[in-house]
C-alpha cells in the first residue's frame, strides 16, 4: 500500500502545469476503436486509470505506445469484443467501451465495471441509449451482451439525467450509425465537447457538444486522428484548494479558466484573490480562510462533484460556518470520518454535511477511501500542524500524477513510500 507522508505546516508557493483532463483521455482512447488506423493522442496523463484502459485497448488488439505525455493507439486490427472481469474491475468508467466496441464489431460483452465506491453508478441509462441505437441487450449474472443486428440507426434519444459517460458512449456509437442522432438532456462538460472534438477530427459529424442537445450525422467509418487532450480542471481546482488552505500564492500554468468558473466563484467568496492570464490562474490566500454559505454540487456548469472532497478539507479551518450539499453520489463523504482524525467539525446529515471551521488542525494517520477523498486528506495533511500519513490503496494515482512531486516544487514536506 502506498503512504503519503506530509509534514504540514508550509505555504505553498510557485508555479505547476496542470496535466492533461483523465476525464478527457479516457473516453478518447476508447473512442479510437471506432477510429480505424493511427491515432495520436497528446498530453494524456500518466495515471493508472490510463494504463488499465491501455491494456483494454491492447487486450481488443489494438497497438498501444506512450512517448512523453503522447499515446499512440494503432486500432486497425481489433480482434475481441469482450474485456474480461479483472481487465473491467480495474476502473469504474471501462463502461465507455460498450459504444465503441458495440459500433466496431457489432457485438459487445462486458462485465460489471470496478473503481472507487462513492456510490452508484448504474449503467442503464448508457444500455436504454443503446437499445434506442437499435442494439439487441441480455444482461444476466454480472454480463451484459450487446449485438447490433442489423446495425445501429439513428434516432431521438432524451437521458433521464445528463450523465457524461452515457452521452458519450452514445455520441461514440452514433457517430457511425445510419442516419442522425439527436441526444437531448445531454450532460455539457468540457469533456464532452473535447471528445466531440476528436471524433470530428477523425470524420465524424457531431455538433452541438457542451451544449444540452448534441446532434450526430453517421458517417459510413472513421479514420485514425491526432488530438491533445484538455487540462484537467479537477486536478487543476484541487491545488487550488491547497494553496488556499496552506495560506499560500501559487500560479496554475496550462489552464482553460472558463472550465473552473464554478470553482473560482467559491475559491473568492473565501477570501482568496483569483487572477486571470490568458491559459494561467493564479491564487493568492488571506491566510485564514472566510466560510462560504452554500457549495450545491451540479453537473455542469454547476459546482463539480469531484472537487467537493478537496474543498471540504479546505474549508475545515475556514472562519465561520460552510455548507455542501452533494447531489450526484451518495456516498461521496466516505472521507468525513478521516477529516474528523486531523480536529475537524463536521456534521453529516444524509446528502448535507455542515462544516464549523476551526482554529488548527493537527496531523493524524488516515486512510484514503476513494480517489478525491484521499486528494481531501492530502490537502488536510499539507495545512495541518505536525505529521500526516495517508494510506492509500492506489486511489489517488489514478487521477493525480506524481503528486508529491508537484506539491514538493510547490514547497510542500510530503514524500511517497510504497
Amino acid at each position: 500500500m502506498t503512504k503519503y507522508v506530509i509534514e504540514g505546516g508550509r505555504k505553498l508557493c510557485g508555479s505547476t502545469k496542470v496535466h492533461g483532463s483523465k476525464n478527457s483521455a479516457l473516453p478518447i482512447l476508447a473512442a479510437c476503436i471506432v477510429c480505424k488506423g493511427k491515432n495520436v493522442i497528446h498530453n494524456c496523463p500518466d495515471l493508472s486509470d490510463i494504463d488499465a484502459t491501455c491494456n483494454i485497448l491492447k487486450h481488443l488488439g489494438c497497438t498501444v505506445s506512450r512517448e512523453g505525455d503522447t499515446v499512440i493507439v494503432d486500432s486497425t486490427e481489433v480482434s475481441e469484443n469482450s474485456i474480461p472481469d479483472n481487465l473491467m474491475r480495474e476502473m469504474r468508467s471501462s463502461v465507455i467501451f460498450l459504444g465503441a466496441i458495440l459500433s466496431r464489431t457489432g457485438e459487445a460483452l462486458l462485465s460489471s465495471p470496478g473503481g472507487c465506491e462513492i456510490g452508484l453508478r448504474p449503467i442503464d441509462i448508457h444500455l436504454d441509449g443503446m437499445e434506442k441505437l437499435g442494439a439487441q441487450i441480455v444482461s444476466e449474472y454480472g454480463h451484459i451482451r450487446c449485438s447490433n443486428g442489423g446495425g445501429l440507426k439513428g434516432t431521438k434519444i432524451n437521458l433521464s439525467f445528463p450523465s457524461v459517460g452515457a452521452t458519450e458512449n452514445i455520441m461514440i456509437a452514433a457517430a457511425s450509425a445510419d442516419g442522425i442522432t439527436v441526444i437531448t438532456n445531454a450532460a455539457r462538460e468540457p469533456e464532452i465537447s473535447d471528445l466531440a472534438d476528436f471524433l470530428n477530427r477523425g470524420g465524424a459529424r457531431i455538433a452541438g457538444a457542451g451544449e444540452s442537445t448534441v446532434v450526430i450525422e453517421g458517417v459510413k467509418s472513421l479514420t485514425g486522428a491526432e488530438h491533445t487532450v484538455i487540462p484537467d480542471r479537477i486536478v487543476a481546482a484541487s491545488y487550488l484548494s491547497a494553496a488556499a488552505f496552506t495560506g499560500g500564492e501559487i500560479e496554475l500554468k496550462s489552464v482553460i479558466p472558463a472550465h473552473l468558473e464554478p470553482v473560482l466563484n467559491v475559491f473568492e467568496e473565501s477570501g482568496c484573490r483569483i487572477d486571470v492570464n490568458g491559459r494561467s490562474i493564479s491564487l493568492t490566500s488571506p491566510g485564514r480562510l472566510k466560510s462560504v454559505k452554500m457549495i450545491r454540487t451540479m453537473p455542469y456548469p454547476g459546482f463539480p462533484t469531484d472537487i467537493q472532497a478537496p474543498v471540504a478539507a479546505m474549508l475545515t479551518k475556514a472562519k465561520g460556518t460552510s455548507i455542501i450539499v452533494e447531489t450526484i453520489f451518495e456516498s461521496r463523504y466516505k472521507y468525513i470520518g478521516e477529516l474528523m482524525r486531523f480536529g475537524a467539525n463536521i456534521n453529516v446529515d444524509g446528502r448535507m454535511a455542515v462544516i464549523e471551521g476551526v482554529p488548527m488542525l493537527h496531523g493524524a494517520n488516515v486512510v484514503s477511501p476513494d480517489l478525491r477523498g484521499g486528494m481531501a486528506l492530502i490537502v488536510a495533511g499539507l495545512g495541518a500542524e505536525g505529521t500526516t500519513v495517508v494510506a492509500d490503496d492506489n486511489h489517488i494515482c489514478r487521477g493525480y500524477e506524481t503528486p508529491e512531486k508537484v506539491l514538493s516544487e510547490l514547497n510542500a514536506d510530503i514524500k511517497r513510500i510504497d
